[in-house]
């Protein structure tokens, strides 16, 4: 069978190529009809990102898929912390198309902010009543002994990312993540072919899975490439006055730093020209997550493109699908992504 591409997509809909990558990418400046619109032909022509997302039938479109199975009533409750501040976070820009696919199922998302005094006591919010609910999903949440809580409560749980697994457990959950090996993997092994074999990492790799992932990724394609990792070009830091002092103490640069995400790499560039150095001429950068602040910057970060889209309807039919089969295995679910060259890694 053909690989359906974007410019199939917008051939078939008699539009452009740049608008179908803009739904497609849940991208600003469309109106919601004509986005739905795109959405739709895309899965009915089993475009590769949304062909996995629903029914394994190829002819099925997205929408049947998920409104053939029986209707429910009910709550799917959201634990999070304060991530809808940015309008641009992934799981921000994932949320919105997953409440219009549950709504479509009889369902209301409903949404409990987790607090400190939470994650202290181990208790649901307030705002949360287990008889209203019919399924937790918990979006970045990262204390170990509180997705236990979670998992404990009885009802079906999804993880969207979660605490890190450096020790090898993994709670007793469905969990969702980006896949975050191929782009860094790629990544590691372009810059290496160019002659860039000093690469170092800025982030946290125990924050949560994914940064775990992201680092580990690096790791070991430096590993396989036998290429040694210069310790000090391993930053373990999130924000920008926990990396003062490490880049500052640097008697010489890398020549690429890779991130664990996007806002990592901002903090750091950011610290980098306080100290009078410049991108990508002293050094090289990528980040993770694209989120509109990496074409903003200058240089435009190269990063990882995360597609929201399809991370809402796998959501969607992992949570659905355990609600109707409890007793299934829990299922940990990566969602492709792609690896975005921009300005930050061009010499």
């Amino acid at each position: 069978m053909k690989k359906v591409t974007i410019q199939d997509i917008a051939d078939a809909l008699g539009i452009s190529r740049n608008t179908v990558s803009k739904a497609i990418n849940n991208a600003d400046g469309l109106a919601s009809d004509t986005r739905e619109k795109i959405l739709q032909k895309a899965a009915e022509m089993g475009y590769k990102q949304f062909a996995y997302a629903f029914d394994f039938s190829k002819s099925a479109p997205a929408s049947t898929a998920l409104l053939d199975m029986p209707k429910d009533s009910g709550e799917i409750a959201l634990f999070t912390g304060s991530f809808f501040h940015s309008s641009h976070h992934f799981a921000a820009l994932m949320l919105d198309r997953f409440r219009d696919e549950i709504s479509r199922l009889g369902y209301t998302l409903n949404i409990h902010i987790v607090d400190r005094e939470n994650l202290v006591q181990k208790t649901p919010p307030a705002t949360f009543h287990k008889e209203r609910c019919s399924a937790i999903m918990c979006v970045e949440i990262f204390d170990w002994a509180y997705g236990e809580m979670v998992c404990q409560l009885g009802l079906p749980v999804l993880f969207v990312d979660g605490p890190h697994k450096r020790t090898g457990n993994s709670l007793p959950a469905d969990q969702l993540y980006m896949e975050n090996t191929m782009g860094i993997t790629r990544l590691v092994n372009d810059m290496l072919q160019k002659g860039k074999r000093r690469i170092g990492f800025i982030g946290n790799y125990e924050h949560c899975q994914s940064f775990y992932e992201r680092y580990t990724a690096f790791r070991c394609a430096m590993l396989m490439a036998g290429t040694d990792v210069d310790e000090t070009f391993c930053i373990k830091a999130t924000y920008y006055h926990e990396m003062e002092e490490p880049l500052g103490a640097l008697d010489k640069l890398p020549d690429l730093f890779i991130c664990a995400n996007d806002f990592v790499a901002t903090e750091a560039i950011q610290v980098l020209r306080k100290l009078g150095k410049s991108i990508p001429e002293d050094v090289l950068f990528a980040g993770f997550d694209d989120a509109p602040e990496s074409r903003l910057i200058t240089p435009a970060l190269t990063t990882v493109h995360i597609h929201t889209q399809v991370m809402a309807f796998t959501a969607v039919r992992l949570l659905m699908t355990r609600i109707k089969e409890p007793e299934l295995d829990y299922r940990i679910v990566h969602t492709e992504t792609e690896l975005i060259y921009r300005e930050s890694t061009q010499w």
